[in-house]
């Protein structure tokens, strides 16, 4: 009886699990779905080929694209991870391998602060300490939008990470008479690197949809420019200027824009999935030659 009661307990617990996954996947699926029901008509040669230009262009039925939006959320977005990268990365490293340090708890405090604030306030930080001080809006400041968007997850996925890391690690290098930055980066950090990078790669992923920061660093562009000091057009802004224009083939774009932001950002997942298998391949291979 026991025996049976356990077997019951634990059916049922498994179909809450599904039922509970099927509550978020099914919403998920219900989006996709819709977007790509709107937007599948607007993709073309000429959507990933043309600039969007004035609106006299969707007037008389000439054709329209968003090339410029595409390449500029590209160029804003790795502009950012070059920014954040550093900063995230020695900001997690102080507060999991250095946490007596002075700056340690301050640096957990801010990066908590950080990590809880809507986007747009990081815009407008951006707002001042770039867009007012250089004279105009450019694809820098949304790039140091955005980057500061990402900081504060890379900072908090990389100290997570090295603190599960084992200290055994740390005591191996430090027997040696290594010293201990050494430690972390040639010991710790490598062995860390999986976990890291889907914490990168998700922080990218984050950035990249956002829409209210680049409105008030980048501003938008009708056309294509590859200038990093000029205002720039992205995939996020630009949808929600379609979503509110009068023309319904401005309608449709937005929707297939919004297919490929989303393709984006799974294709960012996918190639960060990918990479950490292979790391995580290649290190069981090593310590099964070992």
């Amino acid at each position: 009886m026991n025996i049976r009661y356990r077997y019951l307990r634990d059916k049922v617990i498994l179909a809450v699990i599904v039922a509970l996954t099927l509550t978020v996947v099914i919403p998920l699926a219900i989006i996709i779905v819709y977007v790509i029901v709107n937007g599948i008509s607007a993709i073309n040669i000429d959507f990933f080929t043309q600039e969007l230009g004035s609106p006299s262009r969707a007037m008389l039925g000439r054709p329209t694209g968003l090339m410029h939006s595409i390449i500029g959320t590209i160029l804003i977005d790795l502009t950012a991870l070059v920014i954040a990268l550093p900063f995230g990365l020695a900001t997690g490293i102080m507060m999991s391998e250095y946490p007596e340090h002075v700056f340690a708890p301050i640096a957990r405090l801010l990066t908590s602060t950080l990590n809880g604030m809507p986007a747009v306030l990081m815009g407008l930080l951006a707002y001042a300490l770039v867009v007012k001080n250089t004279g105009g809006f450019s694809a820098f400041a949304g790039s140091c939008a955005l980057a500061f968007v990402m900081m504060p997850i890379i900072s908090k996925s990389t100290e997570s990470i090295l603190k599960i890391t084992p200290w055994s690690l740390r005591e191996a290098g430090l027997s040696l008479g290594l010293p201990r930055w050494r430690v972390t980066l040639s010991l710790v950090f490598p062995a860390a690197r999986g976990g890291i990078l889907s914490g990168v790669l998700l922080a990218f992923a984050r950035a990249a949809g956002e829409a209210a920061p680049l409105m008030l660093t980048s501003f938008g562009n009708n056309y294509l420019t590859l200038s990093m000091s000029k205002p720039m057009d992205t995939l996020p802004q630009r949808l929600y200027s379609l979503a509110i224009s009068p023309y319904r083939n401005w309608h449709a774009m937005g929707w297939a824009g919004a297919i490929v932001l989303l393709l984006f950002v799974m294709l960012t997942f996918l190639i960060g999935r990918i990479t950490v298998q292979n790391m995580k391949r290649k290190a069981r291979r090593l310590s099964n030659n070992t």
